[in-house]
C-alpha cells in the first residue's frame, strides 16, 4: 500500500531566487503552466481506490506536480550541471541530452553544462573518459541520430569517487539518464552527497526500453521500440505465409517485462502466440506450446510466434548463472532454444517445417526516436530541469495518469513494472491472438 510519505520528494532547501521564467509565469496566472505547489496529482485514479483509504480528500496520497516554480534554489549564473547516460541504448537518449542542455542554457541561463562520457565510468579517474562541454551548438542536431553522443556503459561505480569528481568540478546538478540500475546508482550518489552535507541535486530521467520502471505511465523510447518491432513481426508473417508449414519466430526485448512483445503484437496483429516472462508456459503436454503449434499449422498452414527474451527461462536446462556488469543474470537465448525444440518436434512427428528466426533487438535499440518519443523526451527533460533548479533531489520525472510528476527514486526502484497476467493488456493479447490462456 502506497502512503503519502512514500511520495514525498527531497529538497536541498527553500527556494529564494526569482526564476528567470517568472515573467512568463506571471502572464499565465490562471494557466496550469504555473504550478500550484500546494497541489498534488492523486495516486489513486478510481473512486473505489480513494474510498478504500477512508481518509479526508486532503489526506489522499499524491505525487508532487512537475513544472516551473516562481522561486528557484540555484542561482543560474553560478550553476554547473552534468549529464550522464547509462545502460543499454534506447531511442531518445540524444533527444534528452539536447533538451536538457537547451532548457538549461536558454530558459535558465546556465552556461556550464558538462556531459560525462561512457556512463558512470566518466566520473572515475582510472578510466580516463572524456568530459564534453555541452552547448546549444554541440547538441543542435543530435536528436536526428540514434544512440548517445556521450556513450554509455554498464556496471556499478564507487559513489564516493563519483561525488569526489562532482566536488572537484563544482557541479551543482547531476542529471542521470538510464534505467533501474542507473537510478539505483543515482540513489547511492544522492545519499553520499547528503552524508557530506553538500548541496548537489540528483535528478533522474528514466530510460528503459522494456518499460519496466514503476510509478510512471511510460518510459521514453518504448513507443519507438515497439513500433520498429512490428516490422519484424510483419516480416515473420510474410515468410511464414510464403512456405509450406511456415513458422515465423521473433524474439523481442523484455528481460522481466513483456510490454514490447505485447504492444508490438497488438499493433501488427499477425502473431498467433505471444510468450512473456510474466506468464509461464509449457512445451510438452496435450495443450503445451508444441502440440498447440502443430494444430495451428494443420489448421492454417503457418504460424507466427513472438517471444520476449526473458520468457521460458525455467524450461532451459543448465541455464547460465553468470551475471553481466550490471549484476543482471545472463539470459539463455530463448529464441534459439525454441527454434531447436520446434524443429526437433516437427522432425519427430514426420512433418515438414520451414522456420525463420528473427532477432531485431540491437537494430531496435539503435534507431532515432519517433516523433511521439521525441516530444515526450523534450517534455520530460524540461520538467527535470525545472525540478533540479528548484533544488529537488533523489527523484525522477515521469508521467502519472497523463500528468507530469516528481517520483522519489527509492519508490521508482522498489520493484519492476510488469504485465499483469490478469489485466486488460494481457486479455487484449489473448483476444487478438486466440491463443489459450495457459499452455500445459
Amino acid at each position: 500500500m502506497i502512503e503519502s510519505a512514500d511520495l514525498a520528494v527531497k529538497t536541498l532547501g527553500p527556494c529564494r531566487i526569482d526564476s528567470p521564467l517568472a515573467p512568463l509565469l506571471a502572464q499565465r496566472v490562471k494557466s496550469f503552466y504555473n504550478v500550484d505547489e500546494s497541489d498534488k496529482v492523486l495516486f489513486d485514479d478510481t473512486l473505489s481506490g480513494m474510498s478504500a483509504r477512508n481518509v479526508p480528500p486532503q489526506e489522499l496520497p499524491g505525487f508532487e506536480p512537475a513544472g516551473p516554480r516562481r522561486k528557484i534554489f540555484f542561482d543560474p549564473s553560478k550553476t554547473r550541471a552534468g549529464i550522464v547516460t547509462c545502460g543499454g541504448l534506447c531511442p531518445g537518449f540524444n533527444d534528452v541530452i539536447r533538451a536538457l542542455t537547451m532548457e538549461l542554457h536558454y530558459r535558465y541561463g546556465v552556461r556550464k553544462v558538462y556531459g560525462f562520457c561512457n556512463g558512470y565510468q566518466g566520473f572515475i579517474a582510472k578510466y580516463r573518459r572524456d568530459v564534453l562541454e555541452l552547448t546549444p551548438e554541440v547538441v543542435s542536431h543530435i536528436n536526428e541520430q540514434g544512440g548517445t553522443i556521450l556513450g554509455t556503459s554498464r556496471g556499478q561505480q564507487d559513489a564516493v569517487e563519483i561525488v569526489d569528481c562532482l566536488e572537484r568540478m563544482g557541479i551543482n546538478i547531476l542529471f542521470v539518464v538510464g534505467g533501474d540500475g542507473t537510478l539505483r546508482g543515482g540513489l547511492k550518489i544522492a545519499q553520499e552527497i547528503a552524508e557530506r552535507g553538500l548541496k548537489i541535486a540528483v535528478v533522474g530521467v528514466p530510460k528503459t526500453i522494456d518499460n519496466d520502471i514503476m510509478f510512471i505511465d511510460q518510459s521514453f523510447g518504448f513507443q519507438t521500440a515497439f513500433s520498429v518491432a512490428t516490422e519484424s513481426i510483419r516480416a515473420a508473417h510474410v515468410e511464414a505465409q510464403s512456405a509450406p508449414h511456415g513458422v515465423g519466430l521473433v524474439k523481442l526485448m523484455g528481460r522481466h517485462s513483456g510490454f514490447i512483445a505485447c504492444y508490438a503484437s497488438l499493433a501488427k496483429n499477425d502473431a498467433n502466440f505471444v510468450l512473456i516472462p510474466e506468464v509461464p508456459f509449457s512445451l510438452e503436454g496435450e495443450n503445451g506450446l508444441l502440440n498447440t503449434l502443430r494444430r495451428q499449422i494443420e489448421r492454417s498452414g503457418h504460424a507466427v510466434i513472438v517471444v520476449a527474451e526473458g520468457a521460458g527461462q525455467d524450461l532451459i536446462e543448465n541455464c547460465s548463472k553468470e551475471t553481466d556488469a550490471s549484476g543482471n543474470l545472463r539470459l539463455t537465448d530463448i529464441g534459439m532454444f525454441l527454434k531447436q525444440r520446434i524443429a526437433d518436434d516437427f522432425r519427430e512427428a514426420g512433418l515438414e517445417l520451414n522456420l525463420k528466426y528473427i532477432d531485431p533487438s540491437y537494430a531496435i535499440r539503435s534507431v532515432a526516436a519517433n516523433p511521439y518519443d521525441s516530444v515526450y523526451c523534450i517534455r520530460l527533460s524540461h520538467n527535470a530541469v525545472h525540478a533540479a533548479m528548484c533544488g529537488r533531489t533523489e527523484m525522477i520525472v515521469g508521467r502519472w495518469n497523463a500528468r507530469f510528476v516528481h517520483v522519489p527514486m527509492l519508490l521508482a526502484v522498489r520493484q519492476r513494472y510488469q504485465v499483469d497476467p490478469n489485466g486488460d493488456l494481457w486479455m487484449s493479447v489473448l483476444e487478438s491472438t486466440g491463443q489459450p490462456p495457459v499452455f500445459h
